[in-house]
């Protein structure tokens, strides 16, 4: 369970971000990963903390023009849920394995958006068509 749960949420996440009709679904996400990569400014790194935030925001900003640089942003967040999980401080502080199991969806997050964060529902109409057109 303690990978499958994180993917679970990471596709629940990415089925009601692609509810979201472009341009909102772009900018919606850049700006929930900004505050991702905020989730952390007490975790224990010190000045490293302020310096990945800084960073995190970075590519949440091209990420308003650029769905590539919003799984980045994402992949960042991976290496530090990681880290955190190592140093024995998670994002959930009551939860000890949180920081783990962000290190295992955030990936799968983060392929979304280098596939060009596509609407889920869309997909799903356009292979329903295409396999109506099959049988007809």
């Amino acid at each position: 369970m303690t990978i499958l749960a994180p993917i679970i949420i990471a596709l629940v996440f990415i089925l009601l971000s692609s509810l979201f009709k472009e341009p909102v679904r772009q900018n919606f996400n850049a700006i929930f990963v900004a505050g991702a990569g905020a989730a952390y400014l007490s975790g224990g790194f010190g000045v490293w903390e302020f310096a990945f935030t800084a960073l995190v925001t970075y590519c949440a900003y091209r990420g308003l023009r650029s769905y590539g640089f919003i799984g980045v942003a994402w992949l960042l967040h991976t290496g530090w849920d990681a880290l955190h999980h190592l140093y024995g401080n998670p994002i959930v502080p009551f939860v000890a394995d949180s920081s783990l199991g962000c290190a295992i969806s955030d990936p799968v997050i983060a392929l979304w958006f280098f596939l060009g964060a596509p609407s889920v529902s869309g997909l799903v109409r356009r292979r329903v068509r295409r396999g109506a057109k099959r049988t007809a």
